[in-house]
């Protein structure tokens, strides 16, 4: 098999994919973007060639993002936020059979894991945050908003081990936040009560302490073999009618 370009392998082997961002978190506003996220299905053949193919691909499209099967259940499999919510946004685009049985699988890439990358994550962007305070007098608001809306939803999956990212009924008091309507101390307030909500959750969370690793390696395995036999499948074919004809390389 020949070498596909990036484009290719989004066009022809994309398994899923869906919208995140404001919109799928019924955050959006007039002039939201829309970001899409994907994941494709690398051929089992391209892994063959000294070249591997991409993990990741930005693009085609503005705002397009997709991942590689199998490196999108490592990311999955380490409770990194943005790559599990993907798998739970209300917005699909793109769905063949193999991102069905993936979103079948959604549970079992969940674990009490997500407790520490979320909370490191936050870390991460309360930091920047801080220093807008320090530089600039006041946060980036639309950050600041996104930041509680993690929040949330970390709460909310340790407590209940179900991942939602619909806002719901918090949607105006976020958006308030982001139309800088809501002061800043009151904002860390806010912050500092739903990370001590989530460290009080964590303790008695129906999570398990660790994802079900085993389920989600058979489920490549399986995709990964599928792929295989589908391309000797195909040059059986060839060979039929082409006897000894030659299969691009």
């Amino acid at each position: 098999m020949t070498a596909m370009t990036p484009e290719e392998l989004i066009a022809e082997h994309t398994v899923y994919s869906c919208v995140m961002g404001s919109r799928a978190f019924g955050l959006a506003t007039e002039g939201s973007d829309t970001d899409v996220r994907g994941i494709y299905l690398a051929p089992t053949r391209l892994f063959w060639r000294f070249e591997k193919p991409p993990t990741h691909i930005e693009g085609p499209a503005d705002e397009q993002f997709s991942w590689e099967l199998e490196r999108f259940c490592e990311l999955a499999l380490r409770a990194n936020p943005n790559i599990l919510e993907c798998l739970h946004s209300p917005l699909v685009e793109q769905l063949d059979d193999t991102g069905r049985e993936l979103l079948s699988l959604r549970g079992a890439f969940l674990s009490r894991r997500a407790h520490e990358t979320f909370a490191r994550y936050a870390l991460g962007q309360r930091k920047k945050l801080d220093a807008d305070v320090r530089q600039h007098g006041a946060p980036r608001w639309k950050h600041a908003m996104h930041l509680l809306r993690l929040l949330m939803s970390c709460r909310d999956l340790l407590r209940t081990g179900v991942l939602t990212i619909d806002v719901g009924a918090e949607r105006e008091p976020l958006l308030a936040v982001k139309r800088g309507e809501v002061s800043w101390p009151q904002v860390e307030s806010w912050m500092a009560r739903l990370a001590a909500e989530s460290d009080e959750a964590a303790s008695a969370s129906p999570l398990p302490p660790e994802p079900d690793r085993a389920r989600v390696a058979d489920f490549l395995y399986r995709v990964r073999r599928a792929s295989a036999l589908k391309a000797d499948a195909y040059d059986e074919v060839v060979q039929r009618v082409v006897p000894g004809g030659a299969l691009g390389q």
